[in-house]
């Protein structure tokens, strides 16, 4: 019988090349509330500021319930494995469904023994990550519901006067970021795996609080077992910069995250903006802007620097206004020289890398698909 799966001619290319060929495409759901007892604790939490842990928790839960429900699915398919996982909150009137896609692999070897994996990236990445020595063990995520909180926010609205860091709410950007991070290593080591590839961030607002939610592939690499890193190495590289920088002999070490949080200050925000009426650069942002990035971007140096990294790669940088402060990210991985790594293929085949394309491009409702992706 015909086979519906979500794997593109590139992807289906790629996996043969390592003996697995496409199954069915797999889906799990879950459909949860809080409840309104939940709610009001949820609402009561967000005035303390920081992780608000019930929130944290009735996600987790969603998503989990809804993951195993697909892995279920896979596995009375006859799958070895699971590519391109996908996960969507969607909320239907007043509910929320977790939501879990993916496509199943299989031998094509039928007498091939193997231990049942997920990979969060798709197929051409999948590839990468395997061909540098990367094999899949799970999907793993990190999540952390917070709020910037009633007294944080009083706190921060008198040192907003004056112009510089708002140190209380870059402690809450930064605590969030890395309790995530911490969570998604935390299941890496559940399932023994000794790295986490491909990951990314996405930052959500859901039912009055934000959520930060990480996802990546568990993976487990012979290389890294000599006692040299305690802990899973980290990176939010993609599949091709991996494969690339494991043939120069770096593997990655952890996924730096530096969040910082200026205001401009009362009088120069009332300055700026009567600047803003004439031609001309508006030092006072200028000069702001360049003290976030320095700031974010010398923390990131530091964090590296103690783990005795040689380079911070892929560095990201990231700005946003929230109300009259502005916050500056700066994303990396750090990376270190290790002996014993290698690619198994000494070429990357074109279909590891070549995108895919929408072929649906004018749909009868009024609207082009690609405008709205662009």
């Amino acid at each position: 019988m015909a086979k519906v799966t979500g794997l593109s001619g590139n992807e289906i290319y790629c996996m043969a090349l390592k003996n697995y060929e496409a199954g069915e495409l797999v889906v799990g759901n879950s459909v949860n509330s809080m409840g309104f007892l939940g709610s009001l604790s949820a609402a009561g939490k967000n005035m303390a500021g920081g992780e608000i842990t019930q929130v944290t928790q009735a996600i987790e839960e969603g998503r989990f319930k809804a993951f195993e429900r697909m892995v279920a699915e896979a596995k009375q398919d006859g799958a070895v494995g699971i590519t391109g996982v996908t996960s969507e909150l969607k909320d239907f009137a007043g509910n929320t469904e977790f939501l879990f896609v993916g496509s199943c692999l299989r031998n094509m070897n039928s007498a091939a023994s193997s231990t049942f994996f997920t990979s969060a990236g798709n197929a051409q990445e999948l590839y990468c990550h395997m061909d540098a020595g990367y094999d899949p063990v799970q999907h793993v995520f990190g999540n952390i519901a917070y709020g910037m909180g009633l007294g944080g926010g009083m706190a921060g609205a008198f040192k907003s006067m004056a112009r510089g860091e708002v140190k209380e709410y870059s402690d809450i950007f930064n605590s969030t970021r890395h309790t995530a991070l911490n969570r998604i290593v935390a299941q890496a080591k559940a399932c023994k795996a000794n790295a986490v590839v491909g990951i990314r961030t996405k930052i959500m607002y859901w039912h009055g609080t934000h959520e930060m939610l990480m996802t990546g592939t568990a993976a487990s690499n012979n290389a890294l077992s000599s006692g040299t890193f305690n802990e899973p190495v980290t990176s939010d590289l993609t599949g091709e910069e991996l494969w690339a920088l494991t043939t120069l002999g770096f593997t990655p070490v952890k996924l730096l995250i530096s969040a910082s949080i200026y205001s401009l200050g009362m009088a120069g925000g009332f300055k700026a903006a009567f600047k803003s009426f004439t031609k001309g650069e508006i030092s006072d942002l200028t000069t702001l802007i360049h003290d976030a990035r320095e700031n974010a971007i010398g923390r990131l140096k530091s964090e590296a620097d103690a783990l005795g990294a040689d380079d911070v790669v892929g560095v990201k940088t990231y700005i946003a206004e929230i109300g009259s402060l502005v916050e500056f990210l700066a994303i990396g991985t750090a990376v270190k020289k290790t002996t014993g790594l290698s690619v198994k293929t000494p070429v990357m085949p074109a279909q590891a890398i070549a995108p895919d394309k929408d072929t649906w491009i004018e749909g009868a409702f009024g609207f082009s698909l690609d405008r709205l992706q662009g």
